[in-house]
């Protein structure tokens, strides 16, 4: 399938009885044809929301993709397989369990100078992005010593209160192919390659803003 899938917060409107709703995906195909396709519900494991804020310290995540907001079909959910201190491993099932890829995140300086995302699928070879632009970053590091005055001017200025971040532009290749791009922009998923499971997609435009690091304010942090 191809088309765009886009990330919206919904802190502001956690209403649902029950539980809280995290995000909404929207899927694209043209102009004027976006549409709701899941929604993101952090999967907090029965230790309660500590364990949970603890274990995502190590790199692991959980959630669960709905195709409503009612909560009456799963489309997807994510699984850790392993997290340390350099890799992570995640696993997308389908609604009865069946397996639809994985995504491997590796930081940065472990395989490489930049994070490397990896996205495996059964039968395809696997498609490896790495996170920004080598000249992009080589300008943020060059800023980096004004980071400081930078934050302060964000959150008194009139900046709307946006933190700065470093680059986020993920590009897969695989066999020469370009199949998927992650822009920061909107937190944007373009899929390029017909094949491609529109839900291993949604799971992958979840889980990569999970990861915006001290500066960002991942989705998936909140206490509550």
């Amino acid at each position: 399938m191809t088309g765009s899938l886009s990330l919206r917060a919904l802190r502001r409107l956690r209403t649902t009885p029950g539980g809280q709703l995290d995000c909404r995906i929207s899927f694209s195909d043209g102009p004027g044809t976006s549409r709701p396709v899941a929604y993101v519900e952090r999967e907090v494991l029965p230790d309660g929301i500590s364990a949970y804020l603890a274990a995502r310290k190590s790199g692991a995540r959980s959630f669960v993709l709905w195709a409503d907001e009612h909560r009456q079909t799963r489309v997807a959910t994510l699984v850790t397989v392993s997290a340390g201190s350099r890799r992570a491993q995640f696993k997308v099932l389908g609604p009865h369990g069946e397996p639809l890829g994985m995504f491997t995140r590796d930081k940065a300086f472990s395989q490489g100078l930049r994070t490397r995302w990896t996205v495996s699928r059964a039968g395809s070879p696997d498609a490896v992005g790495y996170k920004g632009r080598l000249f992009w970053w080589c300008v943020w590091w060059l800023c980096s010593p004004l980071l400081p005055l930078i934050l302060v001017a964000t959150l008194f200025g009139g900046g709307g209160g946006d933190f700065p971040r470093g680059p986020r532009r993920i590009k897969w290749r695989s066999g020469g192919q370009v199949p998927l791009e992650f822009k920061s922009s909107g937190d944007t998923l373009h899929l390029y390659a017909p094949e491609l499971d529109w839900r291993l997609g949604a799971a992958l435009v979840a889980l990569i803003p999970s990861f915006d690091g001290w500066i960002g304010d991942p989705w998936d942090s909140r206490k509550d």
